[in-house]
């Protein structure tokens, strides 16, 4: 499967963003989608995410309240929804999707199978 992110941008501290991954190539809903974030000179992180089976999603403390993942089966595409962004969100936003992640790893960069490019969020104060 192939994963686009897009709809970064450069937003003012409380701004509302949504970014979207979209998947081609095969069927996006019985894979497991995960969003990270790497801040420069920091290691990527991971932001929430939405297992495959019950849609059970889970969130980094760092955004839960402010950034929300749904998914659009029908457009075969991924949103993180980011409310109330702070300077401190600034990175490059990954999706990465795998169909055999367990939920307990859902948070690990290294148990998914496919990435996309990336798209730049930037905050300012």
């Amino acid at each position: 499967v192939q994963l686009q992110a897009s709809g970064g941008g450069l937003v003012q501290a409380g701004d509302s963003l949504r970014l979207s991954c979209t998947a081609s190539g095969r069927t996006f809903s019985a894979y497991a989608v995960g969003w990270f974030r790497q801040a420069s000179g920091k290691e990527r992180e991971f932001v929430g995410g939405f297992h495959r089976t019950g849609g059970r999603t889970s969130y980094a403390d760092s955004v839960k309240g402010r950034f929300t993942i749904s998914r659009d089966n029908g457009k075969n595409t991924v949103y993180l929804q980011m409310n109330n962004v702070r300077p401190d969100d600034t990175a490059v936003y990954y999706c990465a999707a795998s169909q055999t992640i367990i939920l307990s790893s859902l948070r690990i960069p290294s148990a998914y199978a496919y990435w996309g490019q990336g798209t730049q969020v930037t905050v300012s104060s």
